[in-house]
């Protein structure tokens, strides 16, 4: 069966992390018998250099019509200047209303070869972490009301935090489902001392766990969650937060696991869903050949499971992944200061890996 999966390989180490995809996509492809038609189109700062804007409509028309979207990163200290329209990092927020994408997947998840790579206490971490972060991505600060204006003070900056009932309720649903097939526990994370926005999501997300009588529900405030994950992970399943403690948890969660570099996220909603690595463009270490490619290749294993339905060759991502890493392979960033192997040699074993499966 043909499949046309748009990738998108941004700035900084996107590239890279993006040709490790691609590597692991023919594989499949030739291991499996199927035909992906893989379109690669610019976007943030790549595209800005090339067509004066970050998202081209021809990118934009392109995902629109993939049946999945793979993203590297975009951004970085090149286009800082530019104004808040020409940004990187607009094209992704663009994207992602676009395609109808309010719903953030990123599961962490510490790895049993890894615990010696995580920075948490021995103990704390064999108990082990396997969360799933479900984070609202197209509401909140990030798409409120902001600007500029006059102070009592002088020039004042401000950004505005905003959420309906209706977009509290149907990315709760989707926490819920996930919850009824993990462990039955949600943890919805906000700010309910303080903001008003906050009250209203929990009083919605009260009113949704009706629905759902088999998951128990605890609300915790954005400061303890943050707090508790790094003094007993093990205590939660599924995490509900808007838009920007989520942001800000999904990379402390990914800290704990041992690297950035190691958690994939999915951005679910009405068009094609996005895959990506939560990490950002990282340009210090772009071109090295050192950024860690599992992320983006967990990632692409979970648009071949969500997106295409073939959930057998996401196994074979997932076991290549594990075959790599209990050989004892390590990037640079999981590597405890010992010898490391090259994004290119990681990515050549886990195809490897799932060539010879």
């Amino acid at each position: 069966m043909e499949y046309t999966i748009v990738l998108l390989p941004g700035d900084g180490v996107g590239p890279e992390v993006l040709d490790a995809a691609a590597s692991v996509l023919d594989a499949i492809e030739r291991k499996f018998g199927h035909n992906f038609n893989l379109k690669f189109m610019p976007i943030g700062g790549d595209a800005l250099d090339k067509t004066g804007v970050p998202l081209p409509k021809e990118t934009l028309d392109a995902c629109k019509g993939a049946n999945a979207v793979l993203l590297g990163a975009v951004g970085g200290p090149k286009w800082d200047g530019f104004k808040p329209h020409l940004r990187p990092e607009k094209a992704l927020l663009t994207l992602r209303a676009e395609l109808g994408l309010f719903a953030n997947l990123r599961p962490a998840i510490l790895h049993k070869e890894l615990i010696g790579a995580s920075p948490l206490r021995p103990d704390i971490a064999k108990a082990g972490v396997d969360i799933m972060i479900v984070r609202e991505l197209t509401g909140g600060i990030y798409f409120g009301e902001h600007g500029y204006r006059d102070g009592a003070y002088g020039q004042e900056a401000f950004d505005t935090e905003k959420y309906s009932i209706n977009e509290i309720e149907r990315i709760a649903k989707i926490a819920f489902d996930l919850a009824s097939s993990r462990k039955k526990k949600l943890t919805s994370v906000d700010k309910a001392n303080v903001l008003e926005t906050s009250r209203l999501w929990r009083a919605t997300v009260d009113r949704t766990a009706a629905a759902f009588p088999d998951v128990k529900v605890e609300h915790m405030l954005v400061d303890n969650c943050a707090m508790q994950l790094v003094k007993d992970p093990s205590q939660f399943d599924v995490l509900l937060t808007n838009n920007m403690f989520g942001d800000i948890l999904s990379d402390e969660a990914a800290a704990i696991t041992g690297s950035i570099g190691m958690l994939p996220s999915s951005s679910l909603g009405s068009g094609a869903a996005l895959y990506e690595p939560i990490h950002g463009s990282a340009p210090d270490i772009a071109g090295k050949d050192i950024v860690n490619p599992i992320a983006t290749v967990l990632a692409t294993a979970m648009m071949l499971s969500n997106s295409l339905k073939l959930v057998n060759e996401a196994v074979a991502v997932d076991k290549a992944v594990h075959k790599a890493l209990a050989k004892g392979l390590r990037t640079k960033d999981i590597s405890n200061g010992k010898k490391f192997v090259t994004c290119t040699e990681m990515t050549e074993e886990i195809v490897l890996n799932i060539i010879n499966m």
